[in-house]
Protein backbone atom coordinates (compact mmCIF):
# COMPACT_ATOMS: atom_id res chain seq x y z
CA UNK A 1 0.00 0.00 0.00
CA UNK A 2 0.95 3.54 -1.11
CA UNK A 3 0.38 6.31 1.58
CA UNK A 4 -0.03 9.90 0.97
CA UNK A 5 -1.08 12.44 3.01
CA UNK A 6 -2.14 16.10 2.93
CA UNK A 7 -3.79 19.05 5.08
CA UNK A 8 -6.73 18.66 3.38
CA UNK A 9 -8.18 18.21 -0.83
CA UNK A 10 -5.34 19.32 -2.04
CA UNK A 11 -3.64 16.00 -1.99
CA UNK A 12 -6.03 14.37 -4.06
CA UNK A 13 -4.39 16.42 -7.40
CA UNK A 14 -1.48 14.06 -6.38
CA UNK A 15 -3.24 11.28 -5.75
CA UNK A 16 -5.19 11.72 -9.20
CA UNK A 17 -1.93 11.36 -10.61
CA UNK A 18 -0.86 8.48 -9.11
CA UNK A 19 -3.49 6.66 -9.66
CA UNK A 20 -3.19 7.33 -13.31
CA UNK A 21 0.12 6.09 -13.37
CA UNK A 22 -0.27 3.04 -10.68
CA UNK A 23 -3.82 1.89 -11.40
CA UNK A 24 -2.93 -1.73 -10.19
CA UNK A 25 -1.40 -0.32 -6.48
CA UNK A 26 -2.77 0.55 -3.45
CA UNK A 27 -3.14 3.59 -2.00
CA UNK A 28 -4.22 5.11 1.72
CA UNK A 29 -5.01 8.91 1.40
CA UNK A 30 -4.96 10.88 4.98
CA UNK A 31 -6.45 14.37 5.31
CA UNK A 32 -5.79 16.12 8.08
CA UNK A 33 -8.59 18.65 7.76
CA UNK A 34 -9.37 18.86 11.82
CA UNK A 35 -5.95 21.30 11.17
CA UNK A 36 -6.73 23.05 7.91
CA UNK A 37 -4.62 25.32 6.68
CA UNK A 38 -1.37 24.45 7.77
CA UNK A 39 0.12 27.14 5.99
CA UNK A 40 -1.10 29.82 9.18
CA UNK A 41 0.09 27.37 11.97
CA UNK A 42 3.65 26.82 13.95
CA UNK A 43 6.36 25.15 12.82
CA UNK A 44 6.48 23.32 16.61
CA UNK A 45 2.41 22.56 15.64
CA UNK A 46 3.46 21.03 12.54
CA UNK A 47 6.12 19.23 13.09
CA UNK A 48 3.98 17.42 15.63
CA UNK A 49 0.99 16.93 12.77
CA UNK A 50 3.72 15.69 10.71
CA UNK A 51 4.68 12.63 13.51
CA UNK A 52 1.25 11.59 13.89
CA UNK A 53 0.51 11.57 10.46
CA UNK A 54 3.71 9.44 9.62
CA UNK A 55 2.99 7.48 12.45
CA UNK A 56 -0.92 6.71 11.30
CA UNK A 57 1.04 5.29 7.85
CA UNK A 58 3.81 3.51 9.25
CA UNK A 59 1.29 1.42 12.01
CA UNK A 60 -1.04 0.99 8.51
CA UNK A 61 1.18 -0.98 6.68
CA UNK A 62 2.65 2.05 3.92
CA UNK A 63 5.50 1.06 1.91
CA UNK A 64 6.17 4.13 0.85
CA UNK A 65 4.88 7.83 1.98
CA UNK A 66 4.43 10.30 -0.85
CA UNK A 67 3.90 13.83 0.73
CA UNK A 68 1.18 15.60 -0.99
CA UNK A 69 2.00 19.16 1.48
CA UNK A 70 4.06 21.51 0.61
CA UNK A 71 4.26 23.07 3.59
CA UNK A 72 4.89 19.80 5.80
CA UNK A 73 8.03 19.27 3.42
CA UNK A 74 9.01 22.91 3.93
CA UNK A 75 8.93 22.15 8.01
CA UNK A 76 10.63 18.79 7.46
CA UNK A 77 13.11 20.27 5.33
CA UNK A 78 14.11 22.49 8.09
CA UNK A 79 14.00 20.83 11.05
CA UNK A 80 13.63 16.99 10.01
CA UNK A 81 11.84 14.15 8.90
CA UNK A 82 9.77 11.70 11.62
CA UNK A 83 11.30 8.65 12.20
CA UNK A 84 9.55 5.65 10.68
CA UNK A 85 10.14 2.45 8.22
CA UNK A 86 8.71 3.96 4.93
CA UNK A 87 10.57 5.66 2.78
CA UNK A 88 9.64 9.24 1.69
CA UNK A 89 8.73 11.14 -1.34
CA UNK A 90 9.93 14.91 -0.88
CA UNK A 91 7.44 16.73 -2.81
CA UNK A 92 9.56 20.28 -3.12
CA UNK A 93 12.84 18.53 -3.98
CA UNK A 94 11.15 16.47 -6.97
CA UNK A 95 9.34 19.70 -7.92
CA UNK A 96 12.33 22.06 -8.00
CA UNK A 97 13.82 18.34 -10.38
CA UNK A 98 11.17 19.46 -12.34
CA UNK A 99 11.66 22.97 -13.30
CA UNK A 100 15.27 22.18 -13.85
CA UNK A 101 14.62 19.55 -16.20
CA UNK A 102 13.19 22.78 -18.17
CA UNK A 103 15.90 24.85 -18.31
CA UNK A 104 13.35 27.85 -16.72
CA UNK A 105 15.68 30.85 -15.04
CA UNK A 106 12.90 33.16 -13.91
CA UNK A 107 10.75 31.25 -11.39
CA UNK A 108 7.80 32.24 -9.60
CA UNK A 109 6.41 30.37 -6.44
CA UNK A 110 2.67 30.72 -5.05
CA UNK A 111 2.74 29.05 -1.79
CA UNK A 112 1.33 28.97 2.20
CA UNK A 113 2.56 31.38 4.55
CA UNK A 114 4.75 29.00 6.11
CA UNK A 115 6.08 27.67 2.78
CA UNK A 116 7.15 30.76 1.19
CA UNK A 117 8.77 32.10 4.75
CA UNK A 118 10.52 28.89 4.89
CA UNK A 119 12.43 29.57 1.67
CA UNK A 120 12.92 26.00 1.03
CA UNK A 121 11.53 26.78 -2.87
CA UNK A 122 13.98 29.22 -2.93
CA UNK A 123 17.01 27.33 -1.93
CA UNK A 124 16.14 23.73 -3.67
CA UNK A 125 15.96 25.58 -7.06
CA UNK A 126 19.03 27.77 -7.00
CA UNK A 127 21.12 24.54 -5.57
CA UNK A 128 19.66 23.10 -8.84
CA UNK A 129 19.74 25.99 -11.55
CA UNK A 130 23.07 28.31 -11.82
CA UNK A 131 21.47 31.72 -12.04
CA UNK A 132 17.78 31.08 -11.45
CA UNK A 133 15.74 34.20 -9.94
CA UNK A 134 13.01 33.08 -7.63
CA UNK A 135 10.40 34.68 -6.21
CA UNK A 136 8.39 33.67 -3.70
CA UNK A 137 4.89 34.82 -2.78
CA UNK A 138 2.38 33.78 0.24
CA UNK A 139 -1.25 33.19 -0.91
CA UNK A 140 -3.10 32.14 2.40
CA UNK A 141 -6.39 32.95 1.13
CA UNK A 142 -6.43 30.74 -1.39
CA UNK A 143 -6.60 26.93 0.54
CA UNK A 144 -9.79 28.10 2.97
CA UNK A 145 -11.77 29.07 -0.46
CA UNK A 146 -10.87 25.64 -1.91
CA UNK A 147 -11.63 23.25 1.09
CA UNK A 148 -14.58 25.52 1.40
CA UNK A 149 -15.55 24.52 -2.39
CA UNK A 150 -16.20 28.32 -3.59
CA UNK A 151 -16.35 29.08 -7.27
CA UNK A 152 -16.27 32.43 -9.56
CA UNK A 153 -14.99 35.58 -8.45
CA UNK A 154 -14.25 35.64 -5.24
CA UNK A 155 -11.80 33.10 -6.27
CA UNK A 156 -10.52 34.78 -9.55
CA UNK A 157 -10.01 37.99 -7.25
CA UNK A 158 -8.12 35.94 -4.61
CA UNK A 159 -5.95 34.84 -7.17
CA UNK A 160 -5.15 37.98 -9.24
CA UNK A 161 -3.84 39.28 -5.50
CA UNK A 162 -1.92 36.17 -5.12
CA UNK A 163 -0.01 36.74 -8.37
CA UNK A 164 0.22 40.43 -7.85
CA UNK A 165 3.50 40.49 -6.57
CA UNK A 166 5.31 38.29 -8.69
CA UNK A 167 7.77 39.49 -11.76
CA UNK A 168 6.05 41.05 -14.72
CA UNK A 169 8.37 38.29 -16.72
CA UNK A 170 8.06 34.63 -15.56
CA UNK A 171 9.39 31.49 -17.06
CA UNK A 172 7.70 29.13 -14.62
CA UNK A 173 5.01 29.29 -11.79
CA UNK A 174 5.69 26.21 -9.22
CA UNK A 175 2.39 26.03 -7.48
CA UNK A 176 3.45 25.69 -4.15
CA UNK A 177 0.54 24.37 -2.47
CA UNK A 178 -1.11 21.60 -3.91
CA UNK A 179 -4.65 23.04 -3.60
CA UNK A 180 -3.61 25.29 -5.98
CA UNK A 181 -3.67 23.29 -9.36
CA UNK A 182 -7.74 23.20 -8.54
CA UNK A 183 -7.89 26.80 -9.43
CA UNK A 184 -5.17 26.44 -12.59
CA UNK A 185 -7.96 27.77 -14.87
CA UNK A 186 -7.79 31.30 -13.06
CA UNK A 187 -4.10 30.97 -12.62
CA UNK A 188 -4.28 30.84 -16.40
CA UNK A 189 -6.61 33.98 -17.11
CA UNK A 190 -4.42 35.80 -14.71
CA UNK A 191 -0.91 35.08 -15.23
CA UNK A 192 -1.54 34.50 -19.67
CA UNK A 193 0.02 31.46 -21.82
CA UNK A 194 3.45 32.57 -22.18
CA UNK A 195 4.03 31.37 -18.67
CA UNK A 196 4.50 27.68 -17.66
CA UNK A 197 2.39 26.51 -14.54
CA UNK A 198 4.32 23.99 -13.39
CA UNK A 199 2.05 21.17 -11.01
CA UNK A 200 4.45 18.93 -8.69
CA UNK A 201 1.89 16.43 -8.53
CA UNK A 202 3.33 14.72 -12.32
CA UNK A 203 7.02 15.42 -10.84
CA UNK A 204 5.83 13.49 -7.18
CA UNK A 205 4.08 10.84 -9.29
CA UNK A 206 6.70 10.29 -11.55
CA UNK A 207 9.33 10.02 -8.55
CA UNK A 208 6.71 7.32 -7.07
CA UNK A 209 6.45 5.42 -10.23
CA UNK A 210 10.52 4.91 -10.61
CA UNK A 211 10.22 4.02 -6.69
CA UNK A 212 7.61 1.76 -6.76
CA UNK A 213 9.29 -0.19 -9.75
CA UNK A 214 13.12 0.03 -8.58
CA UNK A 215 11.93 -1.48 -5.19
CA UNK A 216 9.41 -3.57 -6.65
CA UNK A 217 6.59 -3.50 -4.62
CA UNK A 218 3.79 -5.54 -5.09
CA UNK A 219 0.60 -4.34 -6.33
CA UNK A 220 -2.05 -4.99 -4.81
CA UNK A 221 -6.22 -4.49 -6.52
CA UNK A 222 -6.13 -0.89 -7.37
CA UNK A 223 -8.24 0.46 -4.41
CA UNK A 224 -8.52 4.05 -2.48
CA UNK A 225 -9.25 4.34 1.13
CA UNK A 226 -9.71 7.65 2.59
CA UNK A 227 -9.01 8.92 6.00
CA UNK A 228 -9.90 12.62 7.48
CA UNK A 229 -9.96 14.34 10.98
CA UNK A 230 -12.80 16.25 9.03
CA UNK A 231 -16.57 16.26 8.39
CA UNK A 232 -16.58 12.43 6.70
CA UNK A 233 -19.59 13.06 4.63
CA UNK A 234 -17.83 16.39 3.51
CA UNK A 235 -15.06 15.45 2.06
CA UNK A 236 -16.55 12.72 0.14
CA UNK A 237 -18.27 15.10 -1.37
CA UNK A 238 -15.23 16.22 -2.12
CA UNK A 239 -13.80 13.66 -3.67
CA UNK A 240 -16.66 12.34 -5.84
CA UNK A 241 -16.54 16.15 -7.43
CA UNK A 242 -12.59 16.39 -7.70
CA UNK A 243 -12.11 12.38 -8.52
CA UNK A 244 -15.24 11.84 -10.40
CA UNK A 245 -15.49 8.65 -7.58
CA UNK A 246 -19.55 7.50 -6.97
CA UNK A 247 -18.76 5.60 -3.08
CA UNK A 248 -15.28 6.55 -2.05
CA UNK A 249 -14.69 4.50 1.35
CA UNK A 250 -13.93 7.68 3.61
CA UNK A 251 -13.26 7.01 7.35
CA UNK A 252 -12.42 9.33 10.47
CA UNK A 253 -10.12 9.40 12.04
CA UNK A 254 -9.52 11.36 15.51
CA UNK A 255 -7.90 15.08 15.81
CA UNK A 256 -6.12 14.13 18.40
CA UNK A 257 -2.33 13.36 18.57
CA UNK A 258 -2.22 9.49 18.49
CA UNK A 259 -5.99 9.17 18.40
CA UNK A 260 -7.50 6.15 17.23
CA UNK A 261 -9.64 6.40 13.79
CA UNK A 262 -13.07 5.05 13.52
CA UNK A 263 -14.86 2.06 11.06
CA UNK A 264 -14.05 3.23 7.55
CA UNK A 265 -18.07 4.30 6.17
CA UNK A 266 -18.79 4.86 2.90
Amino acid sequence: MLGIFDSGLGGLTVLRQLRRRLPEHDFLYLADQAHVPYGDRSQDELQLFLRDNFDRLNKRGAELVVVACNTSCAVAMDRGWPAGEAPILNLIVNAAEAVASLGARRIGVVATTVTAKSGAYGRALRERIGGAHVTEVAAPALVPLVEAGHRGRAVRAAVEDACAPLPRKLDVLIYGCTHYPILDEHFAAVLGPDVVRLDPAIAQADAAVDFVRTAAIVPGSGATDYLTSGDVRSFADSVRSLLGEDAPNVGSMSAESGGRESVISK
